[in-house]
């Protein structure tokens, strides 16, 4: 049909670019599975080996740069992606969203406008669209790719700022008459220290709620300070309610937030950046009930959506007041398209790489069940730890349905065991301190692919570590 629009559907008979990227994934897979967790290495030996065969002052061949880039991240860097790699949330990846990566590094998209990248920028907003009906969002909510959990939380105070004062936008805090007042747990993400500082409320507008026995935000002491803040002539305007803190994987009692919420009129935003995948879960979803009712919401694509990073996420129900906050014009910018945002006037990056589609490919390729059974494996091999450790002799200290396991012993020093730990290459952890105690060891699964033998494997050779054998 003349001035037919769509992609040609003819098959191409040249080779992909998905079979060579996909075979040597596969390898790469292998390859990590089978070898060293942790590096041992200087910053002089890196250094040294830079400076001996990068002068920068003559070309190189391309294969023999690439080929030892590759030896240097072998063997130069804490393989995230290893199976009995139990830290922070740095997931294993899917084949789908590496292949993802590539083609937009090939074809670099720039997001700021819909006129200059159409086809990502529809791609971005079917993707986040199907997201926010999970999380129960009205059809009218808006959402954006970001570089990060921190840009979606920056995001979220900017337009609960927005929304709380009006003035803000135009003149500053300056003529905000009282001071805003933020509240959340010790046990939310830092970023919002950072942001604090940047936004120009400063440090001290973050009032730190207390908790119950479980870690999870106490609600008859937000009440309070709520109230002692208003009578002292504070502005308390937000609430930051985390579903999967880092620490310890708690869920806020987000239900009960968002009724204060509402009866109080403040902002609530749920830092999801981890737990939030956990919403497409039919055994783990009910834990994120009220996670519907919040104003903004934080979800992180290369965290539990097991995507390459950085692919934050920002939901916000108000599209107006985000258009508001983020709001800018120019002559130099391709003219407005109908019916459609330019992300570069709806959120905080202006340039912007095709962020969404490594999250685009794996659902596609997955599909929702499989992203399912990915995410509920994670969850039982949570299990499958928890009860090898006690079975072992070790004490949970934590409480929460995602595979975030807190533990310790008697008399164990978490430095030392950690050492010895990375030392032998049997797993990576960290250690983390719960409500201000002693240190205690913390393990996450964030790979799909660790299995009941490599917790078994990684216990076993636990024990005589901590008996100091």
């Amino acid at each position: 049909m003349q001035g037919r629009s769509e992609p040609d559907a003819v098959t191409d008979p040249r080779p992909t670019m998905r079979d060579g990227i996909s075979s040597h994934v596969a390898q790469l897979e292998c390859d990590i599975a089978n070898g060293p967790i942790v590096p041992a290495v200087t910053p002089e030996e890196i250094r040294s080996h830079l400076a001996s065969r990068y002068r920068f002052d003559a070309p190189a061949d391309l294969d023999d740069v690439c080929a030892d880039i590759e030896r240097m991240l072998r063997t130069w860097q804490v393989q995230v992606t290893h199976p009995r790699y139990f830290g922070l949330f740095n997931p294993s990846v899917t084949p789908a969203s590496v292949v993802a990566d590539t083609l937009v590094a090939m074809y670099n998209p720039q997001l700021a406008t819909w006129r200059t990248s159409p086809a990502a920028n529809e791609i971005e907003r079917h993707t986040l669209r199907w997201l926010a009906g999970k999380f129960g969002l009205p059809d009218d909510a808006i959402a954006s790719f970001t570089s990060g959990g921190a840009e979606a939380n920056f995001s979220a105070v900017i337009v609960a700022l927005t929304r709380a004062f009006p003035e803000y936008g135009d003149a500053g805090l300056q003529r905000v008459v009282s001071a805003p007042a933020i509240y959340l747990t010790a046990e939310a993400h830092h970023s919002f220290n950072k942001i604090a500082h940047m936004t120009g409320l400063g440090r001290r507008a973050l009032r730190i709620v207390a908790t119950d026995g479980h870690l999870k935000m106490d609600l008859d002491d937000l009440a309070r300070q709520v109230a002692e803040d208003r009578r002292g002539g504070f502005a308390p305007f937000m609430v930051i309610g985390t579903a999967g803190t880092t620490g310890a994987g708690v869920i806020d009692p987000l239900t009960d937030l968002a009724r204060f919420c509402r009866s109080q009129n403040l902002w609530l935003h749920v830092d999801a950046a981890w737990g939030g995948a956990a919403i497409l879960s039919p055994r783990l979803r009910a834990h994120l009930a009220g996670i519907e009712a919040a104003d903004s919401i934080t979800c992180d694509a290369h965290k539990w959506f097991s995507v390459p990073m950085g692919a934050g996420m920002f939901f916000c129900r108000h599209a107006d007041v985000v258009t508001e906050a983020f709001r800018a014009t120019t002559s130099y910018m391709p003219g407005r398209t109908d019916a459609v945002l330019d992300p570069y006037t709806s959120s905080v990056q202006w340039s912007r790489r095709f962020i969404g589609l490594k999250l685009f490919c794996s659902l596609a390729h997955h599909g929702e069940s499989g992203y399912v059974d990915m995410i509920e494996h994670q969850a039982r091999m949570g299990d499958v730890l928890r009860a090898a450790l006690t079975r072992a002799g070790w004490r949970i200290v934590n409480t929460t349905p995602l595979p975030v396991v807190c533990f310790t012993r008697e008399g164990l020093v978490t430095s030392t065991f950690l050492k010895d730990l990375y030392g032998g290459q049997i797993a990576w952890m960290s250690e983390v301190r719960l409500n201000g105690e002693a240190p205690v060891l913390r393990a996450c699964i964030t790979s799909f692919r660790t299995t009941p033998a490599d917790i078994e494997r990684v216990v076993r050779e636990m024990s005589p570590l901590a008996a100091g054998e």
